[in-house]
């Protein structure tokens, strides 16, 4: 496999810091599966908003070990790309665990980033939207997919909780 036009090797690929983003979401993503369908169905307290944020946790955990790791050393990618792609994978990761369980949740995320190693170039909507997670940072297709999965994904396993 070749690189894609326009793509350099080095500090400005952005394959390395993307499969680091989608590792550390694939990891965390396996908390996703809740506790016990009984404790779920019985509590006291309402679930929904706890997910949300155990969602949006993980992501900021991904986000901030990276950016922890390369303040150390030489920078991979910017901070913006960092932020976008932590939620954006979790996201993807929420909907996995909401339609396949938190033991598959992580098969979205390296689906995903697997397709888009191998896509074309990036140059219409549809090829930057299955891309979005090699995007420059600031790019609309990257940043509205990944607010999309976001949200979406956050919602999803907000709502329904893990698939048992």
């Amino acid at each position: 496999m070749g690189i894609r036009p326009g793509w350099q090797r080095g500090p400005g690929d952005p394959r390395l810091p993307a499969l680091a983003l989608a590792a550390g979401a694939m990891a965390l993503s396996t908390g996703l599966s809740g506790q016990d369908l009984a404790l779920d169905r019985t509590a006291a307290i309402r679930w929904a908003p706890r997910r949300a944020v155990h969602v949006l946790l993980a992501g900021a955990v991904v986000a901030v070990v990276l950016l922890v790791v390369q303040g150390t050393g030489e920078g991979l990618a910017t901070a913006g790309f960092v932020v976008r792609d932590s939620a954006g994978l979790m996201g993807l990761a929420a909907v996995g665990a909401a339609v396949c369980g938190g033991r598959y949740a992580w098969t979205l995320p390296f689906a995903w980033l697997s397709f888009s190693f191998v896509a074309p170039s990036p140059t219409s909507v549809p090829a930057r939207v299955a891309s979005w997670m090699l995007l420059p940072p600031g790019t609309a297709a990257g940043t509205w997919t990944a607010l999309v999965l976001t949200i979406a994904g956050t919602t999803a396993y907000a709502v329904t909780g893990p698939r048992r």
